[in-house]
């Protein structure tokens, strides 16, 4: 267990971290590890929880997080670690060993690299010290005065420690290290003069002389304009070591002499005010008589920070990682960060969030232009943006270029020097965003589109920060900002069930918002009920002009019309994800086709990849696509359900590839162009494990749309699946198979059906339901000319009443059934009839007779295409053997069973070879194997 304050407040657990649910409830928590071990007064924690008056009910608020939060330590068992939270009269308590905390441990490595005599030694440490930071300390936290203090404080911290790390740097004569070190935080605190003093030194240091420079008289500028100051003794002192050709030593600084041969350089007088030097003179003067030049020099001049931000984006909840990324993109030189997501997922507000927490930053200022590439009112011209661009930059109107491309030329000239920011919103594509650059090194561009825009991070190395939808516990802080947390805790379970409705989608959690917020007596479980049916939710997700459907709609405008066709299919499928093959099939086209028809959906961030050609829509698109052509519908869930069916059994061909078909297609069968192949049955096994839910929507969507013929079939094809696995409950999912076959009156489907349901039945122990079942599915298999069929159930039949007691009359079926098998020819089954007519004959007490049906059954089939079989055939003959007191082949031959069916995954093969074994002849390993197997079986059951 480990408690964070440096980065967002949080708990991890060896399970992953503790869903500590509202900001509130963070601030808390932050609050009394600030103070660990000692008491924390609830006044004290009211101050934390509320920047302003507290509620009347604020003692109850607290009590309430306390609570939740018992529980939550409770539940991940912290009283192991030694974690208590105690109450006391009027103050809170966490015990919680220091070792635990990563703000204590950063404290102490600090301690031990300020005891080190190596210098590397305690980079090392120093460097660990700041692996522990993960953002901004206290994040995902509601911030009062006494935690904001402490935030501070830890910052400082940090900071001083980046500064420390430098330094050692610099002893070890690593001056490219510790430029890179200070950069970055340089950057994001441009008025901290011991940091710009650091880095100068070590640009220096590292032989990056103009840098240093550019960055000293940078930060000259800043202080002059910000602050009305000159820079002060560090400033001027790391100048004038650039001036004086010295050397960068930690402390002090070490001159250079000049070599004999040269003349010694005229004497630089340096003061804490610090002007250009004489030397700078020439290029001064140059630059101004330049007409291009004199313009942006002059504006930089006079003109304020050009601010052009819209208003930050209120209630913003989470995000805390997103917003430490966008951080970390903007490092470096002239980048251009790219966050991209679906429509409603919060581009807009992260970006604006980021921005106005980044002002210091940027002091000449903040662009904003909403670029409309998914508005119905049309993108705006290039000349227009820069029509409200260049005069914030301190262009009067008039002077601003006609052509479009003498103004971009005019906006790249004029940022050149400048530090700014630049927002560009909504951005359809690459080439729109090129244009609208900034020329300087300092400047960040940020753009936010529903479009991957890949072609920018190809031609200007564009760093994308991808976002997704919010996390349960955020889409709660969500509706509580707008609510109030009042009214969030009253009704908890709603509000959960109200973000999981909206699928984390903030544009959606915000309309609920606003109709709750319009309603205040209005129960959130109300609204909860409403959305909860499909066919209405999208109607409740609009107030006015803004709703989900309405932002969807204006990104599928954008869409080629095979993309659309796609997407329109794709609400109709039953499943929970699709593949290149399942769009192929919905497009009726190849699968190759079918990609590049997904990647324009996915470019548009109206299906996400999440794992290699593993394609998901967002509950809400799934629902507006289903409206884009619902007289579709039945056409594309056939042929999705065909699919479905066609890849199941190219993978049963390879699982089980002497099992045979067990059902013909139907006459109106969609064949796919292409359906997926299998390398081996691993793979195809694997597969029936990933996609068992699907093939259990997909019977369920049949059935629903009156597709019996396809939904039997479906539920069928799960057999390879439940051979290895009969105790993972699929009973349900066969009963209603078997309501679709007799819904048909379809003796053939009902007989298949029956059989494998009855065997599915005496395996979990229903022998009395399972005989009574199957009593009436080989008569059905006869009545309809199903020979396989008939086998099949007669085995079946004769297993469960073997288990049943019957063993006389569950001979005589086996002995029928090999006999049926045999007349017809069919080896395969024959050797099924034969494994079970052996077990029989064991049970029945004949070992001697049940040998010789073992023989016969391993003589029919290829080893390699019986493998889960013959691990249970030699499970009788070893049991065999040892019945007829020959210990040693015995035992022999369990070990064989046992190692083939654990090659295989066959555990119930495993289980019952090693129990064998454990009776006769106990090893090591044969417990150990034993209950692994045993445990695999439980958890399937």
């Amino acid at each position: 267990m480990e408690f964070r304050l440096l980065g967002t407040v949080s708990v991890d657990t060896f399970t992953g971290p503790l869903p500590l649910g509202p900001a509130k409830r963070r601030s808390l928590l932050a609050a009394l590890l600030l103070s660990a071990n000692t008491p924390v007064s609830v006044a004290r924690l009211t101050e934390s929880l509320w920047d302003e008056t507290p509620p009347s009910q604020a003692r109850s608020v607290i009590q309430g997080h306390v609570s939740r939060l018992r529980a939550l330590l409770t539940g991940a068992d912290a009283a192991a670690y030694g974690v208590e939270l105690v109450t006391l009269t009027d103050a809170y308590l966490l015990r919680v060993p220091e070792s635990l905390l990563d703000a204590q441990r950063f404290e102490e490595l600090l301690m031990m690299a300020r005891q080190q005599r190596e210098p590397g030694d305690a980079a090392m440490m120093l460097t660990e010290a700041l692996s522990l930071w993960q953002g901004p300390a206290l994040g995902g936290a509601f911030i009062g005065p006494p935690l904001q203090a402490a935030a501070h404080t830890l910052e400082e911290s940090r900071l001083a420690t980046v500064e420390e790390l430098a330094r050692t740097y610099t002893v070890l004569g690593e001056h490219h290290r510790a430029a890179a070190v200070l950069r970055p935080e340089a950057v994001a605190h441009p008025m901290r003069e011991s940091l710009a003093a650091s880095l100068i030194k070590a640009l220096y240091g590292a032989g990056r002389q103009a840098e240093a420079l550019d960055w000293f008289h940078r930060t000259r500028r800043l202080l002059a304009e910000e602050l009305g100051i000159d820079p002060g003794r560090e400033l001027a002192d790391a100048y004038a070591l650039i001036l004086r050709g010295g050397v960068v030593a930690d402390d002090p600084v070490v001159p250079v002499p000049p070599p004999a041969s040269a003349p010694a350089p005229a004497p630089v007088a340096v003061s804490a005010s610090v002007s250009a030097p004489a030397a700078e003179a020439p290029v001064l003067a140059a630059v101004a008589v330049d007409p291009l030049v004199r313009l942006p020099l002059a504006a930089a001049a006079v003109v304020p920070p050009a601010e052009l931000l819209p208003r930050a984006p209120r209630g913003f909840q989470g995000r805390t990682e997103e917003l430490a990324a966008l951080s970390r993109a903007a490092a470096g030189e002239a980048p251009v960060c790219l966050i991209t997501g679906p429509a409603g997922v919060g581009k807009t507000a992260l970006a604006l969030q980021w921005a106005h927490h980044k002002a210091a930053v940027f002091p000449d200022g903040r662009l904003y232009a909403d670029l409309r590439g998914f508005s119905e009112t049309g993108e705006p011209a290039l000349t227009d943006v820069l029509r409200e661009f260049l005069p914030a930059l301190g262009v009067p109107p008039r002077r601003v270029p006609e052509s479009a491309s003498a103004a971009a030329a005019l906006f790249r000239t004029l940022t050149e020097r400048r530090r700014l920011l630049v927002i560009l919103d909504n951005a359809r594509d690459s080439a729109t965003v090129r244009a609208l650059l900034p020329g300087g090194p300092d400047c960040v561009t940020l753009v936010t589109s529903r479009h991957r825009l890949e072609g920018l991070i190809a031609s200007d190395a564009a760093r994308p920060v991808p976002l997704d939808v919010l996390e349960p516990q955020d889409g709660m802080a969500l509706l509580a900002g707008v609510l109030g947390e009042e009214r969030v805790l009253a009704e908890p379970v709603a509000a959960q069930r109200l973000a999981e409705l909206c699928g984390g989608l903030p544009l959606a959690l915000r309309v609920v918002a606003a109709r709750l917020a319009g309603r205040p007596g209005r129960p959130l479980a109300a609204l909860a009920a409403e959305l909860a049916d499909e066919r209405g939710r999208l109607a409740y997700l609009a107030v006015d002009d803004t709703g989900v459907a309405a932002a969807l709609r204006l990104t599928v405008q954008q869409l080629p019309p095979d993309a659309v066709r796609l997407l329109a299919r794709l609400g109709h499928h039953p499943g929970s994800h699709v593949d290149t093959y399942a769009c192929g099939a919905l497009l009726d086209t190849g699968p190759a086709d079918a990609q590049a028809t997904l990647e324009r959906l996915g470019e548009a961030h109206l299906v996400t990849e999440t794992a290699p050609d593993r394609w998901v829509l967002h509950d809400l698109v799934r629902l507006y696509a289903r409206d884009l052509e619902p007289e579709a519908g039945p056409e594309a869930l056939v042929r999705a359900l065909d699919h479905l069916t066609a890849t199941a059994l190219a993978a049963t061909d390879t699982a089980e590839p002497g099992g045979g078909a067990c059902f013909g297609l139907p006459d109106d069968f969609h064949r796919p162009a292409g359906v997926r192949e299998f390398a081996d049955r691993a793979e195809a096994l694997r597969w029936f494990a990933a996609e068992r839910d699907d093939l259990a929507r997909a019977v369920a969507a049949a059935r629903s749309a009156g597709f019996h013929d396809r939904a039997w079939r479906i539920g069928l094809l799960h057999w390879p699946q439940v051979v290895l696995r009969v105790r993972e409950g699929w009973v349900p999912l066969l009963e209603s198979a078997l309501d679709s076959a007799r819904e048909l009156r379809d003796a053939y489907a009902e007989s298949r059906v029956l059989s494998l349901l009855g065997w599915v039945l005496t395996e979990e122990g229903r022998t009395t339901e399972a005989v009574a079942l199957l009593e009436t599915a080989p008569e059905l298999a006869r009545k309809a000319d199903d020979g396989p069929g008939e086998v099949t159930a007669t085995i079946n039949l004769a297993v469960a009443r073997a288990q049943d007691g019957d063993l006389d009359i569950a001979l005589e079926d086996c002995e029928r059934a090999v006999a049926l098998a045999r007349a017809a020819g069919d080896w395969h089954t024959e050797m099924l009839a034969l494994q079970h007519l052996a077990r029989t004959l064991l049970t029945a007490g004949r070992p001697d007779r049940s040998l010789e049906v073992v023989r016969t059954a391993l003589a029919l089939g290829p080893e390699h295409e019986e493998t889960a079989r013959r691990a249970l055939l030699l499970t009788t003959a070893g049991e065999a053997r040892l019945a007829l007191g020959e210990h040693e082949e015995g035992v022999h031959l369990l070990e064989r069973a046992a190692d083939e069916a654990e090659r295989e995954g066959h555990d119930e093969g495993a289980a019952r070879a090693l129990e064998g074994l454990l009776r006769v002849a106990e090893k090591p390993d044969h417990r150990t194997r034993y209950e692994r197997a045993v445990r695999r079986l439980a958890r399937e059951a």
